[in-house]
């Protein structure tokens, strides 16, 4: 049987984008495996997305959404209790985005920090079936910052690991989330930073924004950042509209991205390339030499530039 399914585990949330005019917000569904889930049915190719969102109006929208791609919701969780988080993006005086904090909900945490392991212990032999269907399981960091969802990544992680499936991670470094989480509001920035990093021990490909590279690993070399760690992971390394810099399969090297003047909002672009990366991985096959490994890159950057053309992921 080819292995052509990928399972994106993690956060599915509304990005509520200041205006320009800093006058009003517009809503936009978001959240990077969500993002990377709905990209990859867009490129033709099979996605689940395991998630739990609320069973508020968000979440529909979402539900929506997700039928509307056809990605897989075998695994999804309603909470009927704890509400879709929203991440309020606002403006500096640049005009430029930041992450400034979360709507106020009336409990303690959001949907996306209950994932249940028990839940999808419930449903093990489904699981099983599509684990034996699935290439790889994609993630990120974000569910880390509650015991409740790291403990279901890491049951997860573990089955992958079982079936042969190959794992990748996007870091996705967003403090705010575990600033303002109650489980992890009290762990120094070194501590988290240390325990992220222990975690990216379990990537086959490893995907990074420049200064996450920095910020971790004290430096912005693939080949590098790959030998401080147990798996000697393939690292790609992006730097918004710079060339990509990556490790892989043996060979280094740096790749340009392309440019527009139409960009419009970059929410969500990393995403697109990481969908646009695993397209190409399922399709034409792990790359073997550099011309390969460009191709790969290059259809990413493009995937990328595309979510730009337009507001919100």
């Amino acid at each position: 049987m080819k292995k052509k399914k990928v399972i994106c585990i993690g956060e599915a949330l509304i990005d509520r984008i200041r205006n320009k005019s800093n006058q009003g917000f517009t809503d936009f569904l978001g959240g990077a495996p969500a993002n990377v889930a709905c990209a990859l049915r867009k490129l033709k190719i099979d996605s689940i997305f395991i998630g739990r969102l609320g069973s508020d109006d968000f979440g529909k929208k979402f539900i929506a959404q997700f039928n509307e791609l056809e990605v897989n919701l075998d695994f999804l969780q309603l909470d009927n209790d704890l509400s879709t988080r929203v991440v309020n993006v606002d403006r500096d005086q640049f005009g430029d985005r930041f992450f400034s904090g979360f709507e106020a909900s009336s409990h303690s945490c959001f949907a996306d920090e209950a994932l249940s392991k028990k839940l999808i212990e419930k449903e093990l032999p489904n699981l099983e079936k599509f684990f034996l269907e699935t290439k790889y399981l994609v993630t990120g960091t974000i569910l880390l910052s509650s015991p409740i969802s790291a403990e279901t990544i890491f049951f997860l992680l573990e089955m992958a690991k079982r079936f042969e499936v190959k794992i990748i991670i996007d870091l996705n470094w967003r403090e705010v989330f575990w600033d303002y989480s109650s489980f992890s509001s009290k762990i120094s920035k070194i501590d988290r930073i240390n325990l992220i990093k222990n975690f990216l021990n379990h990537a086959n490909v490893l995907k990074l924004a420049k200064e996450e590279a920095i910020l971790f690993f004290e430096h912005e070399n693939p080949l590098l950042i790959s030998q401080q760690m147990l798996k000697r992971p393939d690292v790609i390394i992006t730097d918004g509209k710079n060339p990509v810099d990556w490790y892989i399969n043996g060979l280094q090297g740096t790749t340009e991205t392309p440019n527009s003047q139409e960009i419009v909002d970059t929410t969500g672009a990393g995403d697109a390339f990481l969908a646009g990366l695993i397209s190409k991985l399922i399709s034409s096959g792990y790359p073997s030499n550099e011309l390969e490994i460009e191709d790969c890159i290059k259809f990413a950057g493009v995937c990328g530039l595309l979510t730009c053309l337009g507001e919100g992921a």
